[in-house]
């Protein structure tokens, strides 16, 4: 079992950068795929990006394609998501997640969740 906990939120002007942190508990961190979704106000969760185990594989939404980077340091136990050029459309919650295996875009696959941290874009 895994305990996720999010941090780096904020409100930060369009055009600018935040980086999230998502620190996890446990000893068997490496070996889970992990990922970023989040929540805007009115809509549904949304995958943003994931990575797998060993940090090689990542992917992401074709809303934050070239502009977040996800990234793992296993031997921190932590996840980060820099995020760069944002716009009031980022605004949301943004939560970590766990997962057991391969990564997956759906967050019906993911076991182990952070209770969000809120992301504020100003135009």
């Amino acid at each position: 079992q895994v305990q996720l906990v999010e941090s780096g939120g904020g409100l930060v002007q369009a055009g600018g950068s935040l980086r999230l942190s998502c620190a996890a508990s446990g000893r068997t961190f490496n070996s889970y795929a992990m990922g970023w979704f989040r929540r805007a106000p009115g809509k549904v969760r949304e995958f943003v990006a994931g990575v797998n185990w060993s940090g090689i594989n990542t992917y992401y939404s074709d809303s934050v394609k070239g502009r977040f980077t996800i990234s793992r340091d296993n031997a921190k136990n932590s996840m980060y998501l820099q995020m760069n050029s944002l716009s009031p459309e980022d605004t949301a919650v943004y939560y970590c997640a766990a997962k057991g295996g391969g990564g997956s875009r759906s967050p019906d696959d993911y076991d182990y969740w952070g209770q969000g941290t809120q992301v504020t874009v100003s135009s």
